[in-house]
């Protein structure tokens, strides 16, 4: 491939008309065009993803580890209840707020009916819950990374053996086919593989690094879970 390039710019040198970046692009097929404009979207999607996660992610671990200190450094739950809504970015402080909760309505419960509950289960039960939809929503957008990442360099792949297609069916067609008339081909098929590339790497690299934030989260929730889970077990029998 890189042979032919070479090829295509001598001869374009030679008549003094280097087209542009751009000028290629807009000259390109309609299909190669479309393979172009397929995959800056899903880049321009991928950024945009990429800097809501870095805020969110960011937010989350910063309010973690702010409301990690409030919860040790406090000898009353319910104080700490009430601190917590200035945590709202914090996923371990929305699982304490969910077992805090049920803990409150089971110990209601109890003392309505005079009978002392059990609130471990309940209890286990409600962080369970609520580490799973704090996960979820951690997780949100991030598969789109990987499914860009997987498959914007086969889209590029696409526009690359089109374009190449293209060119083969002007070098085996009637007259005379010099470098002139087949080189644009191939420079689209170029463009179109290098988009694909600029779109898929910064994805896979996003998406690995956010796998890794998201489960130091998630380690922490199960954490916090067991130490809370353990309070309950030794102050409500």
């Amino acid at each position: 491939m890189e042979p032919v390039m070479e090829v295509y710019l001598a001869a374009v040198q030679a008549t003094g008309d280097e087209p542009g970046v751009w000028e290629l692009i807009f000259e390109a097929d309609l299909i190669v065009q479309l393979v172009l404009l397929g995959l800056v979207f899903m880049s321009i999607a991928c950024w945009g993803i990429i800097l809501q996660k870095i805020v969110r992610l960011r937010a989350a671990s910063r309010q973690s580890a702010r409301f990690l200190d409030v919860f040790w450094g406090s000898k009353r739950l319910d104080a700490v209840y009430e601190r917590c809504g200035q945590y709202r970015s914090s996923p371990v402080a929305e699982v304490f707020r969910a077992g805090y909760q049920e803990l409150a309505k089971v110990t209601s419960a109890s003392e309505r009916s005079g009978q002392r509950a059990d609130a471990t289960d309940n209890v286990q039960r409600a962080l369970r819950r609520a580490a799973a939809v704090e996960s979820t929503n951690l997780e949100r957008y991030v598969t789109f990374l990987a499914t860009t990442g997987s498959t914007a360099p086969f889209i590029g792949l696409f526009g690359t053996v089109w374009g190449i297609l293209r060119a083969f069916q002007k070098l085996g067609g009637g007259g005379q086919a010099t470098i002139d008339v087949v080189g644009p081909d191939i420079a689209h098929a170029l463009i179109a593989t290098a988009v694909g590339l600029f779109a898929a790497i910064p994805a896979v690299i996003a998406y690995n690094y956010f796998n890794q934030w998201i489960r130091v989260l998630n380690t922490e929730m199960d954490n916090f879970s067991a130490d809370f889970l353990n309070i309950v077990k030794r102050h409500v029998r």
